[in-house]
């Protein structure tokens, strides 16, 4: 029976044989100019000596083959000589003309040498004040554009933009410098043997313009199709080998053999018709070359016998005739790399220019004195103008009491916190700790006083000591084991292979999730915080360990002013007071005893969770 499922369609990819689009920049003008006024302009002397030592070596270069012509012609009128009964071949003279010619050559890989040394060190220096840049204008940023953008895109940015501005910086300036000069200078030294052979090599450009014009034009849109028929091929190999199981359970490995052997045949016919129409151009080119040496050689053949020129000269002009197209080729590649480098400056430079988190200017209170008294008051918001996702949220909480805060996913939660650590600023409304609207503290200042244990856990790479230690870095050694041990983590870092020297990487595969959560809540109990945030803090920990650390989170709770957002009611049944929340208002509020009497929305998520629990055991 034949079997009829349809495979879902593939996602375009752009696979990794495609090879990079050159991207142009949206105002390649404005952003080359910011680009020269606000950085290369201040590195003016340094490019001035890349520019000046470009020339020279390229002028050196360029005379080189005039000065070899001449060592050509001396030897072809010593042997006439010779065969005339003359002196023969003046061997000095040829030394004197390679000696300057080796001194010439010497000298051009010296001024090669220094202008490259110019520019490496103008485009890192470049390249590490763009970064320092970045990195400061990230800590600028307001939460909000990183709601916006993926992280991938931000890194984007720092690593592979930069890194394309760099190189490109680099080979391009020198690169135009030396084509410009090659191609004026050649030009020059052409004219100066012969205005008749120089008439005959420029009339093949326009030629193999015209020819590689045309091949271009035939090869693109093959090109174009090679890249999306290949990112077809990826797709489905992708998707095939993610969802294997699913392709094995179903029965569906020939639907996807099918789908890909069509995919494949569209790309292997675009492929080789782009690749052969490309494969023409360098023996097309090579022809007309080749037939403009010859005109150039039966032209400068009968200059010759005509005494109008040397055989060395004629060396020398074929010599430049080959010279003459590289650098007229090195100018269409230098423009590619133009655009992807002035689009990579555009997109760092549209970063750099984003909107910075404002102080307020009075802002300047110090956090030593507060005590941990925080009230809500009629506080809105919403992520965009448009959606409002807290209401009208409106609590007191008094110094030291614990407070969980729960409800259905959506509900603002979260962002309450996130509000009352200024990650983002009140539409309207305001809070205020001990009196004090957090707004009149800097951001930096306020949030010395929260300790935060979220969902997701964070450890960079160091070892273990310093990632507790990242809170309060001039803690002891004995404080951290101290910390470690409440958190009940300790005996676990004492079996690891260097304890609380291991360093933690992505290899570090042996340190569970659960215990990576419990090393960020020895953290927050070493920074000994007058107000403690805990999002979700024993979501990866399992059951017993939680129980394990109930005690300690207890102990370091007293005291102290806690947020607790939990998805498990259970773990928040001793909360002095408890904030439901529903669609940004708080609906409910009370203990937990006080609010299953209510019998109203908290107890119908507490008598769910307990449902669920009892459907799962049976």
């Amino acid at each position: 029976m034949e079997n009829n499922r349809r495979m879902p369609p593939m996602r375009r990819m752009r696979g990794p044989g495609a090879g990079p689009a050159t991207e142009k920049a949206k105002d390649f003008k404005g952003t080359t100019k910011k680009l020269i006024n606000n950085y290369l302009s201040k590195y003016k002397i340094a490019l001035i000596v890349v520019f000046i030592f470009a020339i020279g070596g390229t002028i050196f270069t360029i005379v080189g083959p005039k000065i070899l012509g001449n060592a050509t012609t001396e030897i072809f009128n010593g042997i006439v000589s010779k065969i005339s009964g003359g002196t023969g071949i003046n061997f000095d003279k040829i030394a004197q003309i390679l000696f300057m010619l080796l001194g010439l050559y010497v000298l051009s890989a010296v001024f090669s040498f220094i202008q490259g040394f110019m520019m490496t060190t103008v485009s890192q220096k470049l390249t590490y004040k763009l970064r320092n840049d970045l990195i400061i204008k990230i800590n600028k940023l307001p939460m909000r554009f990183f709601d916006k953008r993926t992280n991938g895109e931000v890194l984007s940015i720092i690593t592979n933009d930069i890194d394309m501005l760099s190189q490109n910086l680099n080979q391009s300036i020198t690169q135009i410098i030396t084509a410009i000069c090659t191609i004026i200078g050649i030009l020059v030294m052409m004219l100066s043997i012969s205005g008749t052979m120089t008439l005959i090599s420029l009339i093949i450009l326009p030629i193999s313009a015209f020819l590689v014009k045309k091949i271009v034009g035939k090869s693109q849109k093959y090109f174009t199709a090679q890249q999306e028929y290949l990112g077809h091929v990826n797709g489905q190999v992708e998707e095939a080998y993610s969802g294997y199981t699913v392709i094995k359970a179903f029965n569906g490995e020939e639907d996807t053999l099918k789908e890909f052997r069509k995919a494949n045949e569209e790309l292997y016919n675009s492929a080789w018709k782009s690749q052969f129409l490309s494969g023409l151009m360098h023996p097309i080119m090579n022809f007309i070359g080749n037939v403009g040496y010859v005109g150039v050689a039966i032209v400068g053949g009968y200059l010759a016998i005509q005494g109008k020129i040397t055989v060395g000269n004629i060396q020398s002009f074929i010599q430049y005739n080959k010279q003459f197209t590289q650098p007229i080729n090195q100018i269409a590649q230098i423009s590619s790399m133009l655009q992807a480098m002035i689009a990579s400056a555009e997109r760092v430079f549209e970063f750099l220019e984003q909107p910075e988190e404002q102080e307020k200017l009075n802002a300047g209170k110090l956090v030593e004195d507060l005590k941990g008294n925080v009230k809500f008051e009629h506080v809105k918001f919403g992520y965009d103008e448009d959606r409002t996702i807290i209401n009208d949220f409106s609590a007191d909480i008094k110094e030291g009491q614990k407070v969980a805060i729960v409800g259905p996913t959506g509900a603002g939660k979260t962002t309450i916190v996130k509000l009352l650590m200024r990650f983002y600023e009140v539409e309207n409304g305001s809070i205020s700790i001990d009196g004090h609207n957090i707004q009149d503290f800097e951001r930096g200042e306020i949030r010395k006083i929260f300790g935060m244990v979220l969902q997701d856990t964070w450890l960079f790479g160091g070892t273990v000591r310093d990632n507790i230690k990242y809170g309060n870095p001039d803690a002891t050694d004995n404080e951290v084991i101290e910390a470690a041990k409440a958190a009940h983590i300790h005996h676990f870092i004492k079996t690891l292979p260097k304890g609380y020297d291991m360093v933690i990487n992505e290899e570090s595969t042996n340190i569970s999730a659960g215990q990576k959560q419990l090393m960020t809540i020895a953290r927050v109990i070493l920074a000994n915080p007058k107000i403690l945030i805990l999002d979700e803090a024993t979501s990866s920990i399992d059951t017993r360990t939680e129980l394990q650390i109930q005690d300690a989170m207890d102990n370091l709770m007293k005291g102290r002013t806690s947020f607790i957002i939990a998805h498990r009611l259970s773990t928040i049944k001793n909360a002095d007071l408890i904030l439901v929340m529903n669609h940004g208002d708080i609906v409910e509020q009370g203990t937990h005893e006080e609010l299953l009497q209510k019998d109203g929305f908290y107890a119908d998520l507490y008598n769910s969770q307990f449902e669920e629990c009892d459907d799962e055991v049976g």
